[in-house]
């Protein structure tokens, strides 16, 4: 017959068990947010690889609100 322990652990004992819990529900979270954030940048990468070739040939839209730089030559 096996022994169960259950009602014989002390207070130590279930402190230890209850902080092992957390930090094992914290690392699962964090494993699901890293896999999270992988696969949305798999996503989105792989959407870019659909995508025409002449789309990443373009001019950076960003361009009209860069300054013109103005160098003085004296």
């Amino acid at each position: 017959m096996m022994s169960d322990d259950y009602f014989t652990t002390t207070r130590a004992d279930q402190l230890n068990i209850w902080v092992a819990k957390l930090m094992l529900k914290g690392a699962g979270w964090a494993a699901a947010v890293l896999i999270g954030t992988g696969v949305t940048i798999w996503a989105i990468y792989g959407i870019g690889l659909l995508l025409p070739e002449e789309s990443r040939e373009t001019p950076s839209p960003y361009g009209a609100l860069e300054m013109p730089v103005l160098t003085d030559i004296a």
